[in-house]
């Protein structure tokens, strides 16, 4: 009896593990005076995260809330809503996109039937429409059921121009193109705040992912550029809240490594094989989160984008 009852309690004690990792509650945490930050987790996306697995954030202002970027779905939407109230009663009033990735965006939907103005760059939304069946399909997959009521809404209100300067709430938010991760990709700079939201740009506990669309030499180039404004703080894509120094040694050198080793390879037509075997292991970055899934194909990529040049 006491070892029926014991079994008993153990599985109640998964059952409860189990349901609290199937409720991902995102947190805001500040980073400089009335912004904060939402980091999400370092793994895939799941049913148990809705999706949430990279950063998000949010400006308060006297007028309302300036989100930065909106999540994967309507409960990703409303997740971050809820983190965002346990900081303040404003209402979110803006939502700025960084990017056309499905966790960038997929929630704005939620935040304009709330009366939430969306805005993005140009190229961003226009990512966002071409890619926007693909990344519903694809995020279903994962999420299942929980994508229910989630409508793919590309940022109505775009700006013009390689970089945009935005005036909401008192706030200013200075927008500049990327082009790395995804076509189209933005970071947001707060000039009086001198904090960033690097969008998909900045990678820091895990690594970097270059996708088929990817661009590394804009990576690198737009990473330089980032470091020449010389931020105080990094909301990055995806990992913990960092300086410029943590930045530049797990994306930006990794950025100059594809681009000088593997690129150079590329371009004096090295075998596409020695070289991913010659770089294999590359003990600066091996500690990050994804390295071992991640490295070869990222090399194999860049190697393609430099061979084609």
């Amino acid at each position: 009896m006491l070892k029926r009852f014991a079994l008993l309690v153990l599985a109640a004690a998964v059952g409860f593990t189990l349901n609290a990792r199937a409720d991902f509650q995102p947190k805001a945490e500040k980073v400089v005076d009335n912004v904060y930050a939402i980091v999400g987790p370092l793994g895939q996306r799941s049913a148990e995260n809705d999706g949430l697995n990279a950063n998000f954030g949010f400006v308060v202002t006297p007028a309302g809330v300036i989100l930065i970027d909106s999540g994967a779905s309507l409960l990703g939407a409303k997740k971050i809503e809820a983190a965002i109230a346990r900081v303040t009663k404003q209402p979110v009033r803006w939502v700025v996109n960084t990017g056309s990735q499905d966790h960038r965006w997929l929630g704005n939907g939620y935040f304009a039937g709330k009366g939430a103005e969306v805005i993005a760059m140009r190229r961003t939304a226009a990512t966002q429409a071409e890619y926007a069946a693909q990344h519903t399909a694809g995020l279903t997959r994962f999420l299942g059921k929980r994508m229910q009521g989630t409508e793919p809404l590309p940022a109505p209100k775009t700006l013009a121009g390689d970089s945009a300067t935005l005036e909401r709430g008192g706030e200013t938010l200075e927008l500049t193109y990327t082009h790395a991760h995804f076509p189209g990709d933005a970071w947001v700079w707060l000039p009086k705040q001198r904090v960033v939201f690097s969008g998909d740009l900045v990678y820091v506990d895990r690594l970097l992912g270059v996708l088929p669309w990817s661009s590394v030499k804009n990576g690198q180039q737009a990473f330089q550029a980032l470091a020449a404004l010389k931020p105080v703080r990094i909301v990055p894509g995806h990992g913990r809240v960092c300086d410029l120094a943590q930045a530049q040694r797990e994306t930006g050198d990794y950025y100059d490594f594809l681009a000088g080793k593997v690129g150079a390879a590329a371009r004096e037509m090295e075998p596409l094989a020695a070289t991913l075997d010659r770089y294999a292991d590359l003990p600066a970055f091996r500690h990050l989160e994804n390295y071992d899934d991640l490295h070869r194909a990222n090399m194999n990529r860049a190697f393609v984008e430099f061979e084609a040049q």
